[in-house]
């Protein structure tokens, strides 16, 4: 166990000064004592007792003096941090103070100093999902709205195309709403798994399946790449369905005519990895380390940045671990590793 040198530099000053004060108070009770007659001091040690005494008193002095030096060094930045800390009860993040005094106050101002960063992170963020909640659902109400309102004013047919877009429509408010509710889950740590042993093989081609006709209208060539040995993990088969649906979906976003998304299975050492693969912008290196945040969105990205941040919950979930390689021009790699449980 670290024990800390603060206390225990305070605690040797605290010895020294009360010894100090207890040698002082000791001559100064033998030098009254002699004058009064209780006691019967040697002259021999008389003409030192004064000097002594001077000495002593002295160093009690200088102790007293770098004890203030020593304590203003102390309680000034602690002034500072209580200051701080009443600014952030009543609010304001953006406070910080400044790193001097002690080493282990400097280390308390950087700590401080730190929480008040993540918390001012952590309410800018918050503000950014209300604005960004608030948007991406007002955008299909206010369609379902006008196209209802036009419907009973009479402007639009109540006909099977305009029924159809409304029903489109309502599928994006849902998705929405389930992605929020997902991740909420997922955040508290209340996402249940129903893990089973799945056929993977089978399940990624019925996921590429959905994803066909999308990636022909687009010229985007759909490449499965896995071994036929490979066939069953435990795994939860709908939320495997999200992940992979996810990451094809983005991968196909990016694509642009004559690209090549690819679906890779393999296994590498005792893990089963699969990666989605694709030659479209690429990712710059400020936002890659962000891209698997809640609510980060690229420049040119739509929706709400919910998608990647619910893969890596539900891969977490899974046991397993997710990693992005990209180079701004050549494509990105998203890679899953799962713990490998095969069918007996």
């Amino acid at each position: 166990m670290r024990h800390n040198q603060f206390f225990r530099r305070l605690g040797c000053v605290f010895v020294i000064f009360n010894f100090l004060g207890f040698m002082v108070f000791f001559l100064a009770a033998a030098w009254v004592a002699n004058l009064l007659g209780f006691t019967n001091l040697p002259a021999s040690i008389l003409p030192w007792l004064l000097p002594l005494r001077i000495g002593v008193l002295a160093l009690v002095l200088a102790v007293i003096i770098l004890g203030v030096f020593g304590l203003r060094r102390v309680f000034m930045p602690l002034d500072d941090l209580l200051e701080a800390a009443g600014q952030v009860a009543k609010g304001d993040y953006s406070v910080s103070v400044p790193e001097r005094g002690l080493p282990e106050v400097r280390s308390l101002a950087r700590a401080f100093n730190n929480m008040a960063f993540r918390l001012s992170d952590t309410d800018q963020k918050r503000r950014i999902l209300l604005a960004d909640v608030t948007h991406e659902l007002r955008t299909p109400l206010t369609v379902i709205q006008g196209n209802l309102e036009g419907m009973l004013d009479g402007v639009y047919l109540a006909d099977e195309t305009n029924l159809r877009a409304l029903l489109d429509e309502t599928s994006l408010l849902a998705s929405l709403v389930e992605d929020l509710r997902i991740l909420a889950l997922a955040e508290s740590g209340a996402l249940q798994l129903r893990k089973e042993a799945c056929d993977f093989l089978t399940l990624a081609r019925e996921v590429l399946a959905v994803f066909n006709a999308e990636a022909q209208v687009a010229g985007v060539d759909l490449v499965f790449d896995a071994p036929e040995t490979l066939t069953w993990i435990n795994v939860d088969p709908g939320r495997m369905r999200q992940i992979l649906s996810n990451l094809i979906s983005n991968a196909l976003r990016y694509s642009s005519r004559n690209d090549k998304v690819v679906l890779k299975c393999y296994v590498m050492k005792g893990r089963f990895v699969f990666e989605v693969i694709d030659n479209g912008p690429g990712i710059s290196a400020a936002d890659l380390p962000h891209i698997f945040e809640r609510f980060y969105k690229l420049a040119d990205s739509g929706g709400m940045g919910l998608g990647l941040a619910i893969v890596r919950h539900l891969v977490t979930a899974h046991g397993g671990s997710i990693e992005a390689q990209s180079v701004n021009g050549q494509g990105t790699l998203i890679r899953v590793s799962l713990v490998l449980d095969t069918r007996e």
